[in-house]
């Protein structure tokens, strides 16, 4: 996975967001924390991990991933946000931790990173997230592929006026 170039089709959706709705003099940085928290409560309803009270399984594969790249689209917009582009993939973390784990450290990482906006703290946040994608499953490629894919249909809502 190329994270220089999904930093910049990534920018490419945010400017044209940003310019079609008018919020070019707006901080919202506070809204696209909100917002990546949200993706990655949705992707944790998705995967089920946390429902220890139920016996269903969790949701398909491919609709997992749908909610991991939507998280994705958010952590580089994060990055962008900051100026924190130039970073490295390093998903090789703790194995063995528990995929609610998992999810509970990205929470903590992301209220952190709203306090202290350091390269470090987004560098550390984007690990432990490519992590998670790593014990969900998900190789790099197709987490390449679906995010190209998700940025298409993000192009296409706002033609739509979404």
């Amino acid at each position: 996975m190329n994270i220089q170039v999904l930093f910049t089709i990534q920018k490419q959706l945010n400017d044209r967001i940003v310019e079609e709705h008018q919020l070019k003099e707006q901080d919202l940085f506070k809204e696209k924390l909100l917002a990546f928290l949200v993706e990655v409560g949705e992707l944790a309803n998705e995967t089920r991990c946390f429902k220890y009270w139920s016996r269903k399984s969790s949701s398909e594969r491919s609709v997992i991933l749908e909610e991991y790249v939507d998280g994705l689209h958010f952590v580089l917009t994060l990055g962008l946000s900051l100026g924190f582009e130039n970073i490295k993939l390093n998903d090789s973390g703790n194995l063995d931790q528990s995929v609610t784990k998992q999810f509970l450290l990205i929470m903590k990482q992301t209220h952190q990173l709203d306090m202290h906006r350091t390269k470090d703290q987004y560098q550390q946040l984007v690990d432990s997230f490519l992590q998670l994608g790593n014990q969900l499953g998900f190789s790099h490629a197709e987490i390449e592929e679906s995010y190209l894919h998700k940025n298409k249909v993000n192009h296409q809502r706002q033609d739509e006026g979404y």
